[in-house]
């Protein structure tokens, strides 16, 4: 007797070629930007191909020039300064164009070396990660003062709390982001995209890791002028970004001081009337204040249903948006998946 044991054939799995694209948004970074190109290594495992966007923001010196000179892949003039959260956005639109499959963002300052990028890519890589953030580890940054280590600090406390990630140093610029976070993700904040990018990849259940870098001393930053209008910006931007995501509660939260004074008004006003025979002699005064808070409060909560309500339609258009997204990038990248 023969036994006959069928054989399935299979066709050997074809993985098209990944590529990285590194983008640097500069303004006047003539002093530094070569410096930077320079400092990201252009074959890395993993990567068929390693390029290099910088998105100039308007510079008035030559950063353009010097970029030029020192290999930038491709360069994007925006004409005039329309600031960093911009700049990003429209950087991280022009690498998925460009057939990225994962993306890495650093400053043109050269605070972050182009020796961690290896590192920071390879959690997607593995398909660990779809957001991966270079923490500075900022209590070690001899360069930072002790007031800014302990905004920093606090600051990214914050976020954590809000976006329920696990990151240290939330404003870190260094990132990178896989294809379909890139996707994702979409900056509405018009100062920086780092807190509402981060938040968003927590609120939208992307798995957020996070490395510890070392960092170069670099000039002051261009983006504030002093840390009062850091925090209040970024502050703005976490407000803003937690009550987009979490209407109700954020409305709730805002109502419960009204609640609270209108509960401890009433209770009040019900002893006295119980121990009054009846009566609140002498207390219309506070029954007004407890109605008014009673009414405030009651306001405040229909609001956040009504927010929240708005929270499902804007749900919806974001998954449009990113089914868009989704079909022009494979549109532009589909002849080269079959190559």
């Amino acid at each position: 007797m023969v036994l006959c044991i069928p054989i399935k054939i299979t066709r050997p799995v074809f993985y098209p070629p990944m590529k990285l694209i590194v983008q640097i948004p500069a303004y006047n970074e003539e002093a530094t930007i070569a410096q930077v190109i320079h400092d990201v290594p252009r074959e890395l495992p993993g990567f068929d191909a390693v390029e290099i966007l910088v998105i100039d923001d308007g510079s008035r010196d030559g950063t353009v020039a010097e970029a030029q000179a020192a290999g930038a892949d491709y360069i994007l003039s925006l004409g005039y300064n329309r600031g960093l959260a911009f700049a990003f956005q429209v950087g991280l639109d022009a690498c998925l164009r460009q057939g990225a499959d994962v993306i890495v963002n650093t400053d043109g300052d050269h605070q972050y070396s182009g020796e961690y990028i290896g590192a920071l890519v390879r959690p997607i890589l593995e398909q660990q990660a779809d957001l991966v953030i270079g923490d500075r580890q900022v209590e070690q940054v001899k360069h930072f003062s002790p007031q800014k280590r302990l905004l920093e600090r606090f600051g990214s406390w914050i976020v954590r709390m809000v976006s329920g990630t696990t990151v240290p140093d939330a404003p870190s610029g260094f990132r990178a982001y896989s294809c379909e976070a890139a996707l994702r993700l979409f900056v509405t904040s018009d100062f920086s995209y780092t807190l509402d990018n981060l938040i968003q990849a927590g609120k939208r259940g992307l798995h957020v890791a996070h490395l510890p870098i070392a960092t170069n001393p670099t000039r002051p930053s261009k983006l504030h002028r002093g840390s009062w209008h850091f925090i209040k910006r970024q502050g703005a931007t976490i407000v803003r970004a937690y009550a987009t995501y979490e209407p109700l509660k954020t409305f709730f939260y805002l109502s419960l001081p009204f609640l609270v004074v209108a509960a401890v008004l009433f209770t009040r006003l019900l002893i006295i009337f119980l121990s009054r025979d009846f009566s609140l002699p002498g207390n219309v005064q506070s029954l007004i204040v407890a109605v008014m808070a009673l009414i405030v409060g009651f306001l405040v909560m229909i609001f956040g249903l009504l927010a929240d309500r708005i929270a499902d339609s804007r749900r919806l258009l974001e998954e449009i948006l990113y089914r868009l997204r989704r079909q022009e990038y494979q549109a532009t990248n589909r002849d080269r998946s079959v190559q």
